[in-house]
């Protein structure tokens, strides 16, 4: 790395994050386990398979329409170990907490993460607290870690997208980002945008229960769907192709999107998942998805195909083609 200092972008989830991971980290870190890069570890334990993840939380606004940084924390964490194929079952929850901040405003997270872990059937079981000084923490940050089960017969993989199979999201793109950044610059719409956040380990089962063909699966956060399928499309070794008219977005979003010059390819989102399946399984999780909650506008976005050179490509409303390349940086830092 060229780079003498650690930026805001190394953070991002995009490009230069990845040499971060790839030029510093791993070198030192490197191990079979972490080099495979999924979501969650999945290790062996005597009598069954355990996923293991970690993450940490510094949005702002802390509060947010759709959420918070509580439901932000757990939903990141249970949605982590379910595209690993995992059943969460216990979180970690370690709070960084800057001097002055209201007590009622800590309340009112605490509240949000026992209704997110109900609703996603989880149990926070361990923690810690630290105190920092004023502007030493801008609030509060969160980290949580998390383990669950992996059923026996499930093995999915970042390296596993085959040419032919299908590509499927389950509902519209670049919610999260957008309602973050109208709130934290006061920019108003006709219609206010409002957080996808939620916990996804409900619906992924559903979707494993009904279609084992299932190769991938990713949800898009730091980086959006361009990160998340170029880092597939590199892992496996396939080209993938986007339809742009098939790629569910709202119309507000869309408009956020024009006028603000992001790409909402890669913009993050916090209730979605990306599932890269065989083509002849496409109609089974559809299904899954779509008679979900969570799921209702669910969608084929695309395919995986055999190597062109590039990771993601994008065929556009008016007949041609554009290289997706992974996001440098972040476009709306402090966002998860």
């Amino acid at each position: 790395m060229n780079e003498e200092r650690i930026v805001l972008a190394h953070g991002g989830g995009g490009s230069l994050g990845h040499r971060l991971l790839g030029e510093i980290l791993l070198p030192e870190l490197s191990n079979p386990i972490l080099n495979e890069l999924a979501d969650a570890a999945v290790v062996d334990s005597p009598g069954s398979r355990l996923a293991f993840t970690t993450d940490s939380f510094v949005v702002k606004p802390l509060f947010f329409r759709g959420g918070d940084i509580g439901r932000l924390a757990v939903s990141g964490t249970v949605n982590d170990l379910a595209v690993s194929g995992a059943k969460a079952l216990w979180l970690s929850l370690g709070l960084v907490i800057e001097e002055g901040f209201l007590i009622e405003n800590l309340r009112r997270i605490m509240r949000s993460v026992h209704r997110t872990a109900g609703e996603a059937g989880v149990q926070v079981v361990c923690g810690d607290t630290k105190v920092v000084g004023r502007g030493e923490a801008d609030g509060l940050f969160v980290s949580t870690s998390g383990i669950g089960v992996v059923p026996e017969g499930v093995k999915l993989s970042p390296a596993s997208a085959r040419p032919g199979d299908a590509v499927i999201v389950n509902g519209p793109l670049g919610e999260h980002g957008i309602a973050i950044m109208s709130e934290r610059e006061g920019i108003s719409f006709e219609t206010p945008v409002v957080s996808d956040v939620a916990p996804l380990g409900g619906l992924i089962e559903e979707i494993l229960a009904t279609a084992p063909e299932i190769h991938v699966m990713r949800d898009p956060t730091r980086g959006g769907v361009a990160s998340a399928l170029n880092e597939i499309a590199e892992s496996s070794g396939v080209t993938i192709t986007l339809s742009e008219p098939d790629v569910p977005v709202s119309p507000v979003v869309a408009a956020a999107c024009d006028m603000l010059g992001l790409d909402v390819l890669s913009v993050a989102n916090e209730g979605k998942v990306l599932v890269v399946c065989t083509e002849s399984s496409a109609r089974q999780v559809l299904d899954a998805m779509q008679t979900h909650p969570l799921g209702r506008e669910a969608k084929v976005i695309g395919s995986a195909g055999e190597p062109r050179g590039v990771g993601l490509v994008l065929k556009t409303s008016v007949g041609g083609q554009r290289i997706v390349d992974m996001p440098y940086g972040e476009a709306l830092p402090r966002i998860c």
